[in-house]
Order: C-alpha cells, then sequence, then structure tokens
C-alpha cells in the first residue's frame, strides 16, 4: 500500500517501520515542546497524511513513551479520517503529561505510532425490540 504524504519540515525522517515485523510506524515531533504536569498538549507530528479510502489512521502511545517520558495519548487513541488531509491539517498527537513535573518533547523525537487499519462503515437499523432475555446489564459479565 503505497500511502501519499507530506512533510511540513523537510529535515525530520519520513515514518518507518523499524522491523520488518513492525505493526506501527514511528512519528516524530515536529518542534519542541514542554509540557506541565498534568496538561493536554498537542504536538506536531510534521505530516499531512493521505489515508486510503476503507482505511482509518489511528495514532497510539509507542509501548515505551508513558514510562520512559511520562506521557499518554489524552484520549487513549487518536483518529485520523480520512478526509483530513488538507494542507492544514497536519497531524497532531493530543498527549498528557502524567507526571508532576515538566516534560520536554525535542525536535525529532520519536512520539507516537501510526497504525492504519481497514474498516467498514455501518448503516444503523432502529427496531423496537432487541434480545427478550437481558445478560444483565453494565458491568454483569462473569457475574453468573
Amino acid at each position: 500500500m503505497r500511502i501519499n504524504v507530506k512533510r511540513i519540515d523537510r529535515n525530520l525522517p519520513l515514518p518507518e517501520y523499524k522491523t520488518k515485523g513492525a505493526v506501527g510506524f514511528d512519528l516524530t515531533a515536529r518542534e519542541n515542546v514542554t509540557m506541565s504536569p498534568f496538561e493536554v498538549t498537542l504536538i506536531p507530528l510534521n505530516l499531512i497524511v493521505k489515508v486510503p479510502k476503507g482505511f482509518g489512521l489511528f495514532l497510539f502511545s509507542r509501548s515505551s513513551t508513558p514510562s520512559k517520558k511520562g506521557i499518554m495519548v489524552a484520549n487513549g487513541v487518536g483518529v485520523i479520517d480520512q478526509d483530513y488531509n488538507g494542507e492544514e491539517d497536519e497531524l497532531k498527537l493530543s498527549a498528557v503529561n502524567i507526571t508532576r513535573k515538566k516534560v520536554v518533547i525535542e525536535k525529532g523525537e520519536r512520539i507516537c505510532q501510526g497504525i492504519f487499519l481497514k474498516l467498514s462503515t455501518a448503516k444503523f437499523t432502529e427496531v423496537k425490540k432487541m434480545r427478550s432475555v437481558s445478560r444483565g446489564g453494565f458491568g454483569t459479565t462473569g457475574r453468573r
């Protein structure tokens, strides 16, 4: 699969998969960012990406980022839509500093990973009744 990308700063690398078995590709910070404790910050990732039709691009923390940097993806995962690819649509990671000290993200630092996932869109049909027997409601799995 070929992906069209535009770098904002051409001195920073294109995204790459670090091993042949890697599922995600690393994305880097475009500029230095200082995050105050418990602050949510947008970190620019230097790319505009044309997400292929039938796919979504999802941004996840690198596995080492929370323990090494003390930051996490603020909403768990970043969701990049297929039509988010205009000249002003740079990818940004919404991250939260989970420490009690300032965290500095340096320009060029690998800060998150992107994964393309194949998607389907649903068509919703409203019905008057669902199953006749309830499973027990929220949080009931394993109680029986």
